[in-house]
């Protein structure tokens, strides 16, 4: 029996006055058009149409933001998805969505501007996390096929001894006590773009180890899983653009680009259908 997750979407502004919004000329990031579709609709959309997905929870934006767009507006307040008032920051936002999930339950977070996010994505990270088991599941690209896929792309990356990766912003808890690293989150994300320093938090072998190129993947999950008392695992994903979300306007400008022609229904399994980068 094919067990399903409850997805849970962060959409909030991480602050006012967001660049890619401010260019966009919509009231939230989360509202930015790709082709003429809100990046929030995208996810959602995919959300939807993926097997794994039972239902999904929208922790922002904001009412106000919301009521500026209409189709959004309409799956709120017809509970097609259910809204949760965004926190004050990303973990907060969270932990409370995930708090208002039955304990049982499956979760899958990720974020609105995961863009590029389609059902073969989810469906791919949500079994494999399932055949990982432990607590909590993390998805992860390999720097290298992203870059290959865009080369004029800049990802933050984390270079290991077997190689570099990117974060995916995907997330799955497979326990209740899983949504506990929630709180240790509020500890990590003002580093999230300074690999060491993320590093760092685990101690000062692992830095060294790190710096020194010996550090693995699979050593400094085992590391994290200590410190924190959770069973962590990476799922490595063969898509590249599930490294991709909109975090700058560049980033905005290269998605749009490639989404006129993205077509992973082609050949999902090793999404042989994505286009080449177009240049701006």
């Amino acid at each position: 029996m094919l067990r399903r997750f409850t997805a849970v979407v962060l959409a909030a502004d991480r602050g006012p006055h967001d660049p890619v919004a401010a260019s966009a000329n919509v009231p939230c990031k989360a509202l930015t058009p790709i082709g003429d579709t809100p990046m929030v609709i995208r996810v959602l959309d995919a959300l939807d149409a993926a097997q794994s997905i039972e239902l999904s929870i929208l922790c922002g934006p904001e009412w106000d933001s919301i009521n500026h767009e209409k189709t959004l507006a309409d799956r709120v307040t017809s509970k097609q998805i259910r809204w949760i008032q965004p926190r004050a920051t990303p973990s907060l936002s969270a932990y409370h969505a995930m708090a208002s999930v039955d304990h049982e339950n499956l979760i899958l977070l990720t974020t609105a501007d995961h863009a590029l996010l389609h059902p073969a994505l989810i469906d791919t990270f949500c079994r494999e996390s399932l055949k990982a088991g432990g607590d909590i599941a993390v998805g992860v690209a390999r720097h290298d096929i992203v870059q290959t896929a865009f080369p004029n792309t800049r990802r933050t990356a984390i270079r290991l001894q077997d190689g570099a990766y990117c974060s995916c912003n995907l997330f799955a808890f497979l326990t209740p006590q899983g949504r506990e690293v929630a709180k240790f989150w509020r500890r990590v994300e003002r580093h999230r773009k300074n690999p060491l320093r993320l590093i760092g938090i685990l101690g000062w072998r692992t830095v060294v180890q790190y710096l020194f190129g010996k550090l693995s993947l699979a050593g400094a999950l085992a590391r994290l899983s200590h410190q924190i008392g959770l069973t962590i695992h990476a799922i490595e994903l063969p898509f590249p653009e599930a490294a991709l979300d909109v975090d700058t306007v560049s980033d905005w400008v290269l998605v749009q680009n490639i989404a006129r022609s993205f077509q992973p229904d082609r050949d999902p399994r090793h999404n042989q259908s994505l286009p080449t980068e177009v240049p701006e």
